[in-house]
Order: C-alpha cells, then sequence, then structure tokens
C-alpha cells in the first residue's frame, strides 16, 4: 500500500532480479594471486605450512648444473613428511600405552578384591582374557610335591614337569614375549589353537613354592611381539604373586 491508501504495483525489474539465485563468488585467478602477494608480503612467513606444498622455482644456473636450493627445499619437505609421521605414531603409541595401563590397572585391582583362592584362580583364568583384550590366559604351574593337592585341576591351570619354567624363560628372565608363535598345548592347554603370539611371564610365589608361569595369548600374531616393553606385564605378574602367596599364608 502507497501513502494514500492504494495498493503498490509490483516492479516486474524487482521480481525478475529477486528471482535469480545468488550468484556464487568465482576463485581468484592468478594475476588477483599474484596481487595479492605482492600486497601482503608475509603471507607465506605467517602460513609455513604452505612450504610443505607448494612447488618451488627451477632456477636454471646451465647445463649440467644442479639448483641445490630446489634440492634443499624438496629435503625439507620430505623431511617434514617424516616428522609428522613420526609425531602420528607416537600419539598413537602414547594411547595404547595408556590404555594397557588402564587395563593392567583394573586387572590388578580385581585379583586384589577375590574373595577366595578358588575365586581368585577363577580371575585369572577366565576374566583376565577379556580384561587384557586377549583370547587365552593360562596359570602354569611346575608338579611336584606342592601340588598334590591339585588332584583335580582347575580350567585354565596348567601343570608343567619340574624345571620347564627355566627352560622356557632362562634362569634370568622374568619375561618372555613372541610374535606369530602358535601357542603351545603344554602351556595353552585347549585354548592353544587359538595363540599366534604369547607373553609368558615368570611367577616367583615364594621360598620352597614351585615355579610359575602367566601364559597370555592373542589371536592376533602381533599382539605380543619381541622389544615391546613389560613393565606392565611384570606387575601384573609380581601382583599376582602378592596375592597368591597371601591366600597361601606363604
Amino acid at each position: 500500500m502507497d501513502q494514500k491508501g492504494n495498493p503498490e504495483k509490483a516492479d516486474p525489474a524487482a521480481a525478475v532480479a529477486a528471482a535469480q539465485p545468488t550468484p556464487v563468488a568465482a576463485s581468484p585467478n592468478a594475476a588477483q594471486v599474484l596481487a595479492f602477494l605482492r600486497q601482503n608480503p608475509s603471507f607465506l612467513t605467517d602460513h609455513e605450512e604452505l612450504l610443505a606444498i607448494l612447488t618451488p622455482p627451477a632456477h636454471q644456473r646451465g647445463d649440467n648444473v644442479a639448483d641445490m636450493q630446489r634440492f634443499m627445499l624438496e629435503r625439507l619437505r620430505e623431511e617434514l613428511a617424516r616428522l609428522k609421521g613420526q609425531q602420528r605414531l607416537l600419539i598413537s603409541t602414547s594411547r595404547s600405552n595408556l590404555m594397557s595401563q588402564n587395563r593392567i590397572h583394573a586387572a590388578v585391582l580385581t585379583l586384589i578384591s577375590a574373595t577366595s583362592f578358588e575365586h581368585l584362580i577363577q580371575i585369572v583364568t577366565s576374566d583376565l582374557a577379556v580384561m587384557l583384550d586377549i583370547d587365552a590366559v593360562t596359570l602354569c604351574i611346575e608338579a611336584g610335591d606342592h601340588t598334590t593337592g591339585l588332584n583335580h585341576p582347575f580350567a585354565g591351570l596348567q601343570l608343567l614337569e619340574i624345571g620347564m619354567v627355566n627352560h622356557i624363560l632362562g634362569s634370568k628372565r622374568d619375561a618372555l614375549l613372541a610374535d606369530h608363535a602358535p601357542g603351545d598345548v603344554e602351556i595353552f592347554g585347549s585354548a592353544a589353537g587359538l595363540v599366534r603370539s604369547q607373553a609368558l611371564l615368570r611367577l616367583s610365589v615364594g621360598t620352597g613354592t614351585p615355579n610359575g608361569l602367566l601364559a597370555l595369548g592373542s589371536r592376533r600374531p602381533a599382539k605380543f611381539k619381541p622389544g615391546q616393553g613389560t613393565e606392565l606385564l611384570c606387575f601384573l605378574a609380581r601382583a599376582l604373586d602378592v596375592v597368591v602367596s597371601e591366600w597361601l599364608a606363604i
């Protein structure tokens, strides 16, 4: 409506203009980019990440003359890519180690919470596999006078020949990790077929007690591997030593 109360007439040109789609801004052309960089000479200094993707110009210095500046820039770019890869690997490894630490700590707290010796054995041979994200856990004890009460072993409890622990680990080693290694039936029993990598940890409950092994197995061939840190795994084995000795009053 106009000021006199008469209906306003629609402007055909305005209606047509309103119906047109909003134009999309075109990407700048080479001349515009060049003009922008001339007006902002510190742009590349302020955005160093662009150096990793820009192709440096080759200087023509005559036949059979190498362009060392271009060579150095390419080497710098390769080094930057390598460092970024190492950074990603370090972050991934740190996250994995933190997850492993949390799992080991939770497993130790569960061992401490056992309400009986039988419950403790059940935790070790059943619950630890789930808590540690592996496929098989067995408790191995060298048979002898101290195992006469185990005429009916628990599931997951393996009896070994005297001296077998030292034969496997050696006299001074407390842990042995192996990748791409099938499980041994003497150690993993019926679960041996699942095992493709393993960690064997010495158990030493106390003086006069038989040697033992805490055997951890995984169907993933590289879950455990030589060179991998064993501090957390040995901490788990030592914690189990303490809890077993408390229940057996050793």
